[in-house]
């Protein structure tokens, strides 16, 4: 064996290296692990305000319905209006909330009304900020017809928007209906002329 073929030729040690320094390299990123996408920013936390109206103005006893399609309100309301018999009871609660149910619950649970911009009130536990999961927004409240819709959308799929129409207060009495009108005295016959 010559000298040069036991040191090794100048090229093999090159490419020996260069080699190497690939696997290094390769090792190396497997053993680093990838960085982690960066946390996405919290949601801005919405202030609760003043609700658009106290909870007593939602107290006391209401026919409830619900709908899915805007065309189907009118027809809920009248059939809402109709489930007086066995009413909906909102009361208020020990600490000024009011006593409803959330969804999927027995028990009525004490809720707050909470005021967000835009002139919004919603209707949920208390310590969550305004429009929430468990919140139901007010969509319309005229003080005889109350609309919430759940903010949660697979709950909003389930029970659609709740129309409550308040039921008169006991022992008030209907409107009696009109007395018909006696009917006006036919005029007589005129007598032939001749």
């Amino acid at each position: 064996m010559s000298f040069a073929n036991r040191q090794g030729l100048p090229g093999t040690r090159l490419r020996t290296a260069l080699v190497l320094g690939v696997i290094a390299l390769g090792i190396a990123g497997c053993s680093t692990t990838p960085s982690a996408p960066p946390e996405p920013p919290p949601p801005p936390v919405v202030p609760t305000l003043p609700p658009g109206f106290p909870p007593q103005d939602i107290v006391g006893s209401w026919g409830l319905a619900a709908y899915h399609r805007e065309e189907d309100r009118v027809r809920t309301e009248t059939n809402a209006a109709s489930q007086c018999r066995q009413p909906y009871v909102i009361t208020l609660g020990s600490t000024g909330g009011v006593m409803m149910h959330l969804a999927d619950q027995a028990t009525p649970t004490e809720l707050r009304l909470k005021g967000a911009p835009g002139g919004k009130t919603y209707i949920g536990p208390d310590g969550d900020p305004p429009g929430s999961q468990q919140d139901r927004e007010v969509v319309q409240f005229d003080g005889r017809v109350l609309i919430l819709h759940w903010m949660d959308p697979e709950v909003q799929g389930r029970y659609g928007n709740m129309i409550y129409v308040r039921c008169s207060p006991e022992g008030a009495k209907k409107k009696p209906a009109a007395k018909p009108r006696p009917a006006a005295a036919k005029p007589k016959p005129k007598p032939a002329a001749r």
